[in-house]
């Protein structure tokens, strides 16, 4: 017997000259689909969900940061759609998005206000999938991730990369509090689970757990979280 497919369909995006992640996810079952972190190129975005056949029904949002967010006013504007997440804790990098589009080139990225912030343990649905939300303070004190828990998919920004962690060198960052994050809130949900980071290539919970030099078992045996301090550039 062939397994059953996966409840949902993931696409990927690379965005601005910081080539951010957006992630395009979508119910298979009625094919209304979300982006996650419309950076820039709406225009673009908005042609590759129509290609695909799907229908826009939200825009989600992991953290303030520029290349994450600084689509989402347009996006929303273009779309009439709701701006889900993320968590309040953000605000003020949401706010500061203008001044971030012109240091790093990109005057047309606008500030906005969510349409829902969000917290620890909420859910956000598309279509027949239900997706879990995880507060995951750090590289950001309001950055969230989504999992998917039916397709073992989790969406997961700037926490978590392919070999590295998030920065923790911004205003209101922490290097503690971000380790604290994967381990006990990414890594209870298995090594089986997928991952789309906010950069770079994807991963495995459990392949991050083997050889990731930050937060692997090994590396958190040698160097505790309640001991950890600075971080990768």
């Amino acid at each position: 017997m062939s397994p059953s497919p996966a409840p949902i369909g993931v696409a990927v995006f690379p965005v601005t000259a910081l080539q951010q992640n957006c992630t395009l996810v979508w119910c298979r079952q009625t094919l209304k689909a979300a982006i996650i972190d419309p950076g820039g190129s709406v225009d673009a975005l908005l042609a590759a969900v129509a290609k695909q056949g799907l229908t826009l029904d939200a825009i989600w949002i992991t953290h303030g940061h520029l290349d994450h967010a600084g689509g989402a006013a347009e996006m929303q504007e273009k779309t009439g759609l709701d701006i889900i997440g993320p968590h309040l804790e953000d605000q003020f990098w949401i706010d500061g998005i203008p001044a971030q589009g012109q240091l790093y080139g990109i005057p047309e990225a606008r500030s906005f206000t969510p349409t829902r912030w969000l917290a620890e343990g909420d859910v956000v649905t598309l279509g027949e999938t239900t997706w879990e939300v995880f507060h995951c303070p750090g590289h950001t004190p309001g950055h969230v991730i989504f999992f998917n828990r039916a397709a073992r998919f989790a969406q997961v920004g700037d926490v978590l990369f392919q070999g590295s962690i998030g920065r923790t060198d911004f205003p209101r960052s922490d290097h503690a509090s971000l380790l604290n994050a994967i381990v006990t809130k990414l890594w209870p949900l298995g090594d089986d689970v997928a991952f789309v980071p906010g950069h770079g290539p994807t991963s495995t919970f459990g392949a991050e757990r083997r050889t990731n030099p930050f937060v692997s078992d090994e590396a958190l045996r040698r160097a505790p979280i309640a001991r950890a301090a600075g971080g990768p550039a």
